[in-house]
């Protein structure tokens, strides 16, 4: 059996994601809601579709992709399920109305269809409990996380009596066409993702409480310090819905057992009651903990309720933390120190305190909180890092209990390169489904061939692998000379191949601006020049190698990040990358052969026209546009149709593996010259960006950072026709940017981004 036709029951937000994750596996999907009155009856369920349509946020990949979502109704529209391969069960958490659900689905579906719920907190033997053998056997928790489209975690959940077969197909499909990582829980309260990811959200917020402190500097604390998310708690409840978080934390009070240490952090804050109350519930309502209020950014003072500017928060452990590790946050002496003590060892502890009742060892609970709420390291993880004989040691001269099986790691740790510890003694191998490789795992049995702070290479199996690893892997200097360094390596040991890729949650957010501001404070325009340079060749040497190049990309690949992914001979990347390059905002144009390499993509898309292609590429450039999914980048010719993305992220490293061991994508990028457009065209642009800006539609200093994108594509005030080639183009774009860094209105850019956050428009 294969699963061809799905259908979605409950089209709000998780029902409408679901649909959306399956159409963009290829599945035809039809979508049910509760009938409505007026003249649109399936108007619910088109409101599902409408929300993940919405190109802001959008759940599909491309609006192509809701040709393959049929809306209906539950009332006119039901026996539409009988020739359905899965109906996904996404209603309201009532076991009644599931439940009733369930015996009109036994009546209808074929014998041999899957059926499952998206709950997150009811029992699966609760759910099934008055359905016939039958059902159970195919019957299944799916368990999705929201956003469906990006979070990768999906919680496979099995009955007593659900067919081992069920399990292997949903969890195959799950897998390799929709994309998540799944993790198998067994049947107990929250399962996974939620039991300790609330647990920690819950004793954050409690423990800030207690101390006196305030969201922002909680947040400052529980965020990337400690690997996780900058949203951090407080931050984390606004984005996720104040009122949304605390019915899940109450739901998951009435489910666990009396003695769980849930019920400790479970309630909400007396200002929260107030605040959900007035209608503070967070980003969906313009206001929760924090909010915009008058063209700035304020937060809420826990004790009176009102709300007060953000502060520019200046804590020296937290930067020393996020470079160095999060044992420099639990050793800091001050009250930020002991508020991460408090809140990180109740976390591990907890987590540990869950082995064996959710499994016999960490993966699952790692993997649920890297994949379900973006953690760097999972708690398990964490405990090898900071040491478990520093956790037990400090719980211990505290006279806090120690669980069993974090006792179990004295002297020890829970990983051991590719090996995991097993409750109760011993280790196993850490087991992946078929195809799936990620390079952190195989990180733990290699040693880098060449690294810096900036970024390392590997040898895998006579593969160059480069590894980004800088704040939001960010490139300077050091990265280039790592990607040089395995270019070279590649070519003088007659190595396989290069592949660039990283595990992080984005492959670059690009070039590094303090690198840059560093050079224009200095004067230092041969430095910069230098640089620029030095980044134009590298990614040159990857496109014109004569050996296999991949670049395989995830979330991020923006600016300078991008400019790599362009100059790869093959790209492998994430369904949900999202790619673009966006330097015009902060004054700017893309100097690493970003502009060369657009405008040659655009006239082999525009068929050799290079006048249309050059217009193409200035616009592209000068609105800085960006294409969230792979299908979107093609059309903006950011792809090539050689280029391919997988639903997966974790199959990228392995498809990138076989791709070099087939010699994948050989051609040369070494381009021919190019028959510029010359100056009536570059006139013809100079006078658009100088209407658009009489309209009000740009600022003063984006005329001018138009009037360079212009040269560069169409090559100026010369002759149309002259040629120019690579190195030409390389050339132009450095003269643009340094034309540029040379303004007092590009710097103040780069400086108030970096400084504010967001880039002074001017």
């Amino acid at each position: 059996m294969s699963i061809k036709r799905v259908a979605v029951i409950g089209a709000g937000t998780m029902g409408a994601g679901i649909a959306g994750q399956a159409a963009n596996a290829g599945c035809d999907v039809l979508l049910l809601d509760l009938p409505s009155e007026g003249p649109d009856v399936d108007a619910l369920a088109q409101k599902g579709l409408d929300r993940i349509s919405n190109p802001g946020n959008p759940g599909i990949l491309s609006l192509d992709i809701a040709d393959r979502i049929t809306v209906g109704n539950i009332r006119d529209d039901f026996d539409k399920l009988s020739d359905c391969d899965w109906v996904a069960e996404a209603i309201l958490e009532r076991l009644d109305l599931k439940k009733d659900l369930y015996k009109k689905l036994d009546s209808v579906c074929k014998d041999d269809a899957i059926i499952s719920s998206n709950t997150s907190t009811i029992p699966i033997k609760l759910l099934v409990e008055d359905m016939p053998l039958e059902f159970r056997k195919r019957f299944a928790i799916t368990h999705f996380f929201n956003p469906v489209r990006f979070m990768p975690l999906l919680e496979l959940v099995a009955g007593d009596d659900t067919d081992p077969d069920i399990m292997n197909l949903l969890h195959r499909f799950c897998d390799e066409q929709l994309g998540k990582g799944v993790v198998v829980c067994r049947d107990t309260p929250g399962f996974l993702g939620n039991r300790v990811g609330c647990y920690a959200i819950q004793a954050a917020l409690h423990t800030a409480n207690d101390m006196g402190l305030s969201p922002q500097e909680a947040d400052a604390i529980f965020g990337r310090p400690m690997g996780i998310p900058k949203t951090g708690v407080f931050g984390l409840y606004d984005l996720i819905g104040i009122d949304l978080m605390s019915d899940v934390a109450s739901s998951l009070v009435s489910i666990l057992p009396d003695g769980d240490a849930f019920h400790e952090v479970g309630t909400k804050l007396a200002l929260m009651e107030n605040m959900i109350a007035n209608g503070q519930k967070g980003r969906k309502t313009g206001a929760g903990f924090y909010r915009i209020h008058d063209g700035g950014k304020e937060v809420i003072n826990l004790e009176t309720g009102e709300y007060e500017p953000v502060q520019n928060l200046q804590i020296p452990v937290v930067l020393k933390a996020e470079k160095e590790g999060i044992i420099h946050v639990l050793e800091d002496k001050t009250k930020y120190g002991d508020y991460a003590w408090k809140v990180m060892s109740n976390v591990l502890s907890y987590a540990a305190s869950l082995v064996p009742e959710v499994g016999d060892n960490p993966v699952a609970i790692d993997d649920a909180m890297k994949m379900g709420y973006n953690w760097i390291k999972g708690p398990f993880e964490l405990i090898d890092e900071i040491g478990a004989d520093y956790l037990i040691g400090r719980l211990e001269s505290e006279q806090r209990p120690i669980p069993e099986y974090l006792r179990q790691a004295a002297g020890s740790s829970f990983y051991n390169g590719l090996k995991v510890s097993v409750f109760g003694g011993g280790w196993q191998a850490i087991q992946r489904p078929d195809g799936t490789l990620r390079f952190n795992d195989r990180k733990k049995e290699l040693s880098a061939s060449e690294s810096n702070s900036e970024a390392s290479w590997y040898d895998v199996e006579g593969v160059a692998v480069v590894e980004f690893h800088s704040k939001a892997n960010a490139l300077g200097a050091g990265s280039m000379q790592i990607l040089e360094a395995a270019l070279r390596a590649v070519k003088s040991n007659k190595m396989r191949g290069l592949i660039v890729h990283n595990d992080a949650q984005h492959f670059s957010c690009g070039v590094n601006l303090n690198a840059v501001r560093a050079f224009f404070e200095a004067g230092d325009w041969d430095g910069l020049d230098a640089f620029l340079n030095h980044f134009q060749q590298t990614v040159h040497s990857m496109a014109s190698a004569e050996f296999p190049v991949v670049v395989a990309p995830v979330g991020l690949s923006l600016g300078g990040g991008f400019e790599v992914v362009l100059h790869g001979k093959h790209v492998i990347c994430h369904a949900n990358s999202n790619m673009g390059l966006v330097e015009s905002g902060v004054g700017v144009i893309p100097a690493g052969g970003g502009c060369k390499e657009t405008l040659y993509r655009w006239i082999e898309k525009k068929d050799g026209d290079v006048t249309a292609a050059a217009w193409e590429a200035f616009m592209s450039l000068g609105y800085g546009k960006t294409a969230s999914s792979p299908l979107l980048a093609r059309d903006l010719a950011m792809l090539r149709p050689n280029d391919r993305f997988e639903n997966n992220r974790d199959r990228l490293f392995s498809e990138a593996m076989v791709a070099i061991a087939e010699g994948s994508e050989q051609m040369s990028f070494t381009r021919d010259p190019i028959a510029m457009a010359g100056r009536e065209e570059y006139r013809k642009m100079i006078a658009w960006a100088e209407d658009m800006q009489s309209k009000g539609k740009l600022y003063p200093h984006d005329v001018f950072v138009s009037t360079q994108i212009a040269e560069i594509v169409t090559g100026g005030d010369i002759d149309p026709g002259t040629e120019w080639s690579e190195q030409d183009l390389y050339d132009a774009e450095r003269r643009a940017f340094l034309r540029l860094v040379k303004t007092e209105a590009t710097q103040e850019r780069i400086r108030t981004l970096l400084d504010d956050g967001k880039a002074v428009r001017n």
